[in-house]
């Protein structure tokens, strides 16, 4: 498998960091702004006390009191600014180390990134490339065979491994570095907060100061890339932290309605989280059947979990998690609300130490 140019390939790892999540109309949902709100924030703002607007007899509307009334949104604008420059300013300094270190071992940068990225990855096993071409006959091109597919399978099943570990080779490239970042953060929006029941499956005591309230969709791979985020809130945090979990299938994603309800059917005897952690490891097998033999294998009462994926019984419940986390603003995911403030997407650590760390100062 061959490395592409060094600046695409790198414009390529950081578009898909710029990825967060799964929305209703399949559209990825960014932290990337329009580029005419880009263009808007660039331009030379009036005076505070410039008039905007008249009407009636005298009366006027200031561009401070504008900013006001819209003082949130703005401030959003601002902090998605930042989130883009951030990852310009990584993507740049990334580069440059990629070359200084291609420079210092005395070979190309396309020799170093294959070395240490391509070269690292080992090739998915027959049983695996067979595996996934019989779970996908249904949606490939009609006559298309094995050999013919083949080549795409792989690309597929390693395509994830390589991001991975071009994120974890110029990781250590900027450790090894010590960059220091010195771009101004914007000061964060105002929180709102959202009356977001916490009823679902959890982790950590109903006391914690702080809880987050997690709406997932288990065929999402956002939900799955937050997976590592979560479980290291939670072991950071400790008790300080309290988890719970949200149904939010999306329409568009098949298998998400009756994956959601073989993990509530799996909570009914306690294993939640053992079979919520089985279907995200493994997102290609969510089928009904391959949900029933998850349910075997974690030692379920396969009876008890059959029949109650099979009656629908849980489908009320998960309905009702969907309505309830559209009524808050939930359109995509994953979508966590930390005491009712909400962070959309598989966001970095930094963002929910941000929120915790200021709750958690707040409830002293």
């Amino acid at each position: 498998m061959s490395m592409r140019p060094t600046r695409l390939a790198l414009a390529a790892l950081l578009a898909a960091s710029l990825t967060v999540g799964c929305n209703k109309e399949k559209a990825p949902v960014t932290t990337q702004e329009p580029a005419a709100q880009a263009q808007a924030g660039n331009a030379a703002e009036p005076a505070p006390d410039t008039v905007v607007a008249t009407f009636g007899s005298g009366q006027k509307v200031t561009f401070a009191e504008l900013n006001e009334r819209i003082k949130e949104p703005l401030a959003n604008l601002d902090k998605q600014k930042y989130q883009l420059r951030k990852r310009g300013l990584e993507g740049l300094v990334t580069e440059r180390l990629v070359k200084e270190e291609a420079t210092k071992r005395k070979i190309t940068e396309d020799q170093l990134l294959k070395a240490e990225i391509d070269d690292k990855i080992p090739a998915p096993p027959e049983e695996k490339i067979k595996e996934v071409f019989e779970g996908a006959k249904g949606q490939l091109p009609p006559g298309a065979t094995y050999e013919q597919m083949k080549p795409q399978i792989v690309d597929f099943l390693s395509g994830q491994q390589k991001q991975e570990a071009a994120q974890k080779f110029f990781e250590s490239l900027r450790q090894g570095a010590n960059v220091q970042y010195q771009l101004p953060e914007p000061p964060r929006a105002p929180a709102e907060r959202k009356q977001v029941a916490a009823t679902g499956p959890s982790k950590g005591p109903e006391s914690a100061p702080v809880t987050i309230v997690e709406f997932s969709d288990f065929e999402c791979p956002f939900c799955s890339r937050a997976i590592g985020t979560v479980d290291q809130v939670t072991k950071t945090y400790g008790d300080k932290v309290r988890l719970v979990f949200r149904q939010f299938p999306l329409e568009f994603h098949k298998q998400a309605q009756k994956s959601a309800e073989a993990s509530l059917c799996a909570n009914d005897q306690g294993k939640f989280w053992e079979m919520h952690d089985k279907m995200f490891s493994n997102q290609k097998a969510l089928g009904v059947e391959d949900l029933k033999k998850s349910a075997a294998e974690l030692k379920l009462d396969t009876k008890k979990f059959d029949a109650c994926l099979d009656s629908g019984e849980k489908a009320a419940a998960v309905k009702a998690d969907q309505a309830d986390g559209s009524k808050v603003g939930v359109t995509g995911t994953p979508a966590f609300f930390i005491n009712g403030i909400m962070l959309s997407g598989a966001q970095p650590f930094d963002e929910f130490k941000s929120i915790i760390d200021a709750e958690l100062k707040g409830a002293k």
